[in-house]
């Protein structure tokens, strides 16, 4: 039986549309989100889970909330005046119900990344402001190196860095200049809070078999999501608390007036044309350098399996001769980019 005393914790998951949130959460906690392409969930989906007695003891609660979301910046509701309102709400409103939030992100779409982490990052700013500081665990999906988290130093650096610059914007247009960075309104640490998970499937599905990393990497991150509810400071909110606090925090959400909603219509639509077009002159320029550094990466490689220590000065004027190259496209880039915006 369910008592108004019992005490739960909750586990949520924000991310972009189709990027598999419900296939994580089936295959964490064994329940069975639906699960489809395209808009399968809308809104938001609750699961209580009774702890086993061997856990309890470790998290200090009776039952577990889990939490799947539909998917921000969805294509079926592009078109909407506030579609942005819409996933500020959806966010702002789970951050607040959550203990954890797993932020699922798209790395291969940069302009939708950085749109939900904007989002992420408003929703965390305003819980600080009422005294939450929830923990967040991002979760980079489709990652076909096993030892991505070892070779993605610099994605994480990254991550941070845009993450820090998001929190500044948004406490500058919040009035709350004293958050410098990302984890003065959350509790992130890059070097454990970053988990790489390989795709579900070995190959196109239908026919392709299961990938048996998937089930391996989900179930580490498992593993350290019970370690940090275990850690938490409070012990969570009994029911009765719960289903208040989603009362009042619903009732806020609805009175918020969220920075990032475009009233005009027609602003939004120019909004949009403008960030598609910048992402496709962004992915031309990342595949070119990516390209380049490619090359430059082998022309080192092989000249070091060959030459002999006399030639010393050669590498040094192959390294020079590469740092021109370097030089002189992304002068190029920089000339075609700022063309392309004027």
């Amino acid at each position: 039986m369910v008592s108004p005393k019992n005490k739960v914790l909750v586990v949520t998951v924000l991310g972009v549309q189709s990027t598999g949130k419900s296939t994580l959460l089936n295959t964490m906690f064994g329940v069975q989100f639906a699960v489809s392409s395209g808009r399968c969930t809308r809104g938001a989906f609750m699961l209580l889970i009774r702890i086993n007695e061997d856990v309890k003891t470790v998290l200090n609660c009776d039952f577990m909330v889990i939490i799947d979301t539909e998917g921000l910046k969805s294509p079926e509701l592009a078109q909407l005046d506030n579609s942005y309102e819409h996933d500020n709400e959806l966010a702002t409103l789970v951050v607040g119900l959550s203990d954890i939030t797993i932020v699922n992100i798209a790395m291969e779409n940069s302009t939708d990344m950085k749109d939900i982490l904007q989002i992420v990052v408003h929703a965390f700013l305003r819980m600080k402001e009422v005294g939450k500081k929830p923990k967040c665990q991002f979760v980079h999906q489709n990652v076909s190196d096993v030892s991505a988290h070892e070779k993605n130093l610099g994605d994480r650096k990254l991550l941070v860095q845009q993450l820090n610059e998001m929190t500044q914007a948004a406490a500058r247009m919040e009035k709350k200049e004293k958050n410098k960075s990302f984890t003065d309104v959350m509790e992130y640490d890059p070097d454990t809070g970053n988990w790489y998970i390989p795709g579900l499937w070995n190959g196109n599905p239908p026919m392709a078999p299961v990938n048996a990393g998937y089930s391996e990497a989900v179930y580490d991150l498992k593993k350290n999501v019970i370690q940090l509810l275990g850690n938490h400071q409070s012990s969570g909110n009994n029911i009765m608390e719960f289903t208040e606090w989603i009362r009042s925090l619903w009732n806020a959400v609805k009175h918020e007036n969220f920075i990032f909603s475009f009233r005009n219509s027609l602003v939004a639509d120019a909004y949009m044309k403008l960030c598609t077009e910048f992402n496709k002159w962004e992915w031309e320029f990342k595949k070119d350098m990516y390209t380049w550094v490619t090359q430059a990466q082998t022309r080192i490689s092989n000249f070091g399996t060959v030459a002999a220590k006399s030639e010393m000065s050669d590498i040094r004027e192959l390294l020079t001769s590469l740092k021109t190259e370097s030089c002189t496209k992304l002068i190029y880039w920089e000339k075609k980019l700022l063309d392309n915006l004027t």
